[in-house]
């Protein structure tokens, strides 16, 4: 397996040379990559990256992938190599560091953010399980002391199940800049 890195910035370069023999996969979810990317991406969410697919969308082409970091894209290239994709370059640093370098970038008007509707979920939820405490039962606060624990934890480990489970939601669908057919 060949997996290679490259920067934003060399990424830039060598598209801006090679554009038509490279393509830029984004793996993140479509509601992410509405919000904000690099100009010449492509979305593929990393649960529906594979073999199969990368041979539909980048036959005979450069596979580059970026992801928000670059920890999706490592995933999205780890499974890949099991499955026996060969030729791979991973962006270092991904979207946030693209937005760094001060690279072209494209945005979806009134996309809300992943984070902001947890935000919101999580308000809305923890003042509805208060009001019920007051109203209804006390134990209804353990629903809020539920979601608090919730919210400490997803900061903590960095891995939120509100966020997977808001970015599985139909507004959150979408088919802009996507791979899928």
């Amino acid at each position: 397996m060949a997996v290679t890195e490259l920067s934003p910035r060399a990424f830039h370069e060598k598209w801006q040379k090679d554009g038509a023999d490279c393509v830029l996969l984004d793996v993140r979810t479509p509601v992410e990559f509405r919000e904000r990317r690099a100009v010449m991406a492509k979305n593929l969410p990393l649960a529906e990256v594979n073999a199969a697919r990368i041979q539909q969308v980048a036959a005979g082409k450069t596979l580059f992938l970026i992801c928000k970091s670059g920890a999706r894209a490592k995933q999205a290239a780890d499974k890949l190599a099991a499955e026996g994709v060969s030729e791979m370059v991973l962006v270092t640093g991904g979207t946030d560091a693209w937005v760094a370098d001060g690279l072209p970038v494209a945005r979806d008007a009134g996309v809300m953010s992943l984070e902001r509707q947890v935000r919101i979920a999580a308000g809305a939820i923890v003042t509805t399980f208060c009001v019920l405490s007051l109203l209804v039962h006390p134990y209804f606060v353990f629903g809020a002391l539920f979601v608090g624990c919730g919210l400490i934890f997803a900061g903590v480990t960095n891995w939120c199940g509100m966020g997977l489970l808001l970015a599985r939601m139909p507004w959150n669908k979408g088919t802009s800049g996507s791979c899928s057919a």
